[in-house]
């Protein structure tokens, strides 16, 4: 039976079917439900009075009472208007109306006292309010303070009179008929625990709050709910994934004690070690292991990703690794090679570019179990490819790849369910991981091994163009490399394309001696595999390329690293571009050029470069400047469509609901609890598909 929360907002007095579905089409509101939690986006001080003396055009709404004195229609067709002289006792402001004449001055009355609100604004040396609200003075508005909800709508509702006050009037009609349908959500512990208001007072106030505290209350309380339930659900299907899914124990570390004593090329820092520990503990467990390993670029996860590798080959199962591009691929395969040849543990390659032949030895290979690791892109899950005992499945730069892809790959393995290890190097802020990962165990390594030196981050306006090539230059004679990225926004646009041959010409005209490599997108991948490789090589001096490079080419000896257009790129982007140098024992340098102009928020995203290499910090401001659906590259439907709650901003709520979640779970997990009766029955009572379940439904 379909709940009160399910019905059409069409049967609301003032609405009907036309309405609703206007309403439906430009705010995605169809049911009661939707309405109530379409909450304001601000509101406006109704609790004070302006005198029109007090009034100037900075003021973001001003509340005067006074009279109408004169009446005026000026201007003829297009260009005419109302206007009506306002004042008070303090002075006179005039009142504009451009829209709905013929209705508005038969409404207004001269020597009548009116309440008027609106956006005061200069005109000449004059203050108007364009298209004010305007009523008559009342004993009852003269005296009743309130905070005005202000509502998202959109100029095709405006036309059809659905403004933000007429929201606000239909809100209020389904609040007064929602009272006996809204039930509490939370326990009364957790309600006394935190100081929660009831929800059906949440509720009522963030739409009519009577003063800012009860908004604040209210306000507190939704976002608190919101993500708690959020939480609940991700540590339900954690405690859930660890009760259900075994995972094969591998507790033989003799590999790896070899490769620590003979072939270690350089210390582990502090961080690798407590990461290899907690993945150590989790293949021993027992239990499989679903794990999230975050680490800066250069951070040296892939070193760790071996180490994980050798506990398993140790046992005499097998490891593969998934990276999204063939190039990344390659570059993994070959520094994996080079430590898997010293231990004469069997390694392979497997991308879209693998021969038949190839496969064939591969997939023989893979099936007696005498290929212990296998290293490749999207290839890996095709169905052909089958192991004999995969024990440990790593996914590199895991937002490339769908669920669906990395699901496969648990299938590789039916009885045991292989050990899931997903790395990125695109730091995710600790807010944005615990909501989107938050099912997922996280280890993060937060510090760079010893000896690399941080990477200078220049901004240059492009007038200082001739002194960074004298740069790029002086660089060159100490026999370094360097990259000039362009940005390519989309692969087809000609304008992008020219810039880059435009940069590419005026650079060969400035290094003439110089051998100069070229790369970008529309090229074919031989091509581009070529033209890379003579950068690798050593036998080009420079490289231009677009943001193909943004992944996966390790160059160490390349120490310059030249973003052209640097306000055009994110900055989750800069920061792994400006990864691509600094990988060697020099100095090495970043520098962003710029034209003069740039928008405040290109400002802040350059500042933060030059200030920070710390990819973390990094993700903290993209996260505020940008908002997480960005982050991630997808809006994650569900967990991410949140209806009050915001990430970036409410991260002392989030770990405030995810320990209290967490609390709750280990105390009750089954949440069988007469005390948690009120959760249970929330989350029963929604729709399968509702993901986010701090919603009414």
């Amino acid at each position: 039976m379909p709940s009160f929360f399910d019905t059409s907002i069409e049967f609301l007095k003032g609405v009907g079917p036309q309405k609703a579905a206007l309403i439906g089409k430009e705010l995605g509101l169809f049911t009661y439900g939707d309405l109530i939690q379409h909450y304001p986006f601000r509101y406006e001080d109704r609790t004070k009075f302006q005198k029109i003396s007090e009034v100037h055009a900075d003021m973001p709404f001003v509340q005067m009472k006074g009279r109408i004195t004169k009446l005026d229609t000026v201007g003829e067709l297009r260009k005419k208007r109302l206007v009506a002289r306002f004042s008070d006792d303090t002075g006179e402001i005039e009142l504009v109306w451009f829209k709905g004449i013929p209705w508005v001055s038969k409404k207004l009355r001269l020597g009548v006292d009116y309440v008027v609100f609106g956006k005061p604004a200069a005109f000449g040396r004059k203050i108007n309010v364009a298209h004010p609200e305007i009523e008559v003075l009342t004993t009852q508005n003269e005296k009743t303070s309130f905070l005005q909800p202000v509502y998202h709508t959109s100029e095709k509702m405006k036309a059809k009179f659905l403004d933000s006050k007429a929201l606000s009037k239909l809100v209020r009609q389904v609040m007064v008929l929602a009272e006996r349908h809204i039930y509490e959500t939370l326990p009364q512990q957790l309600s006394d625990q935190f100081g929660l208001i009831e929800k059906h007072f949440a509720l009522w106030h963030i739409h009519f709050p009577s003063n800012s505290e009860l908004l604040q209350k209210a306000i507190f309380r939704l976002k608190f709910e919101e993500l708690f339930f959020i939480q609940l659900k991700l540590l339900t299907l954690k405690v859930s994934r660890v009760e259900k899914f075994k995972g094969q124990v591998f507790r033989d570390s003799s590999l790896l004690t070899t490769f620590y004593n003979d072939h270690l090329p350089f210390d582990l820092t502090n961080a690798q070690k407590r990461v290899i520990k907690e993945i150590y503990q989790d293949m021993k467990s027992g239990r499989q292991m679903n794990r999230l390993l975050q680490g800066d670029v250069g951070s040296g996860k892939t070193i760790v990703a071996f180490i994980c590798m050798l506990l398993v080959v140790s046992s005499g199962s097998q490891a593969s690794m998934m990276a999204p591009t063939e190039i990344l691929a390659d570059q993994h395969y070959e520094g994996l090679k080079e430590y898997a040849d010293k231990l004469n543990i069997g390694i392979a390659k497997l991308t879209g570019s693998s021969k038949t032949k190839e496969r064939r030895v591969i997939h023989e290979g893979l099936l007696s179990g005498e290929i212990k690791i296998l290293v490749g892109t999207h290839a890996l899950i095709e169905d052909t490819v089958q192991f004999k005992n995969l024990g440990l499945a790593i996914i590199d730069e895991q937002h490339r790849f769908g669920v669906a892809q990395r699901a496969k790959l648990w299938n590789k393995n039916v009885s045991l369910f292989p050990h899931i290890l997903v790395m990125t190097a695109t730091p995710i802020p600790r807010t944005l991981a615990m909501t989107l990962y938050g099912d997922l165990d996280v280890s993060i390594i937060d510090e760079m091994p010893a000896g690399r030196k941080p990477i200078k981050t220049l901004h240059q306006y492009d007038a200082k163009r001739l002194e960074v090539f004298g740069f790029m230059k002086k660089e060159i004679a100490k026999g370094r490399q360097v990259y000039v990225v362009y940005p390519l926004i989309e692969e087809s646009s000609k304008l992008d394309l020219k810039d880059l041959m435009d940069g590419y010409e005026s650079i060969a005209r400035a290094f003439p001696e110089n051998h100069i490599s070229i790369v970008h997108g529309k090229m074919k991948p031989q091509d581009k595999d070529f033209e890379m490789q003579r950068f690798v090589k050593h036998e080009t001096q420079i490289m231009v390329a677009t943001t193909v490079i943004e992944v996966g080419v390790n160059v160490p000896n390349a120490s310059v690293m030249v973003i052209e257009n640097a306000e055009r790129f994110g900055l989750a982007q800069l920061h792994q571009l400006r990864g691509r140098v600094g990988r060697g024992a020099d100095q090495s340098y970043c520098v962003l050029m710029t034209d003069y102009k740039l928008s405040k928020e290109a400002r802040t995203r350059l500042e933060t470069m030059v200030r920070t290499n710390n990819g973390f910090e990094i993700a903290d401001v993209d996260l505020k400047l940008r908002g997480p659906g960005d982050i991630t590259g997808t809006q994650q439907s569900g967990v991410l469509d949140m209806l009050i709650a915001d990430i970036a901003k409410d991260t002392k709520i989030l770990q405030v609901a995810r320990n209290a979640a967490s609390d709750l779970l280990d105390e009750d997990p089954e949440l069988s609890k007469p005390e948690n009766g009120n959760i249970l029955r929330h989350i029963k009572s929604l729709k399968k598909t509702a993901v986010n379940w701090g919603r009414i439904s």
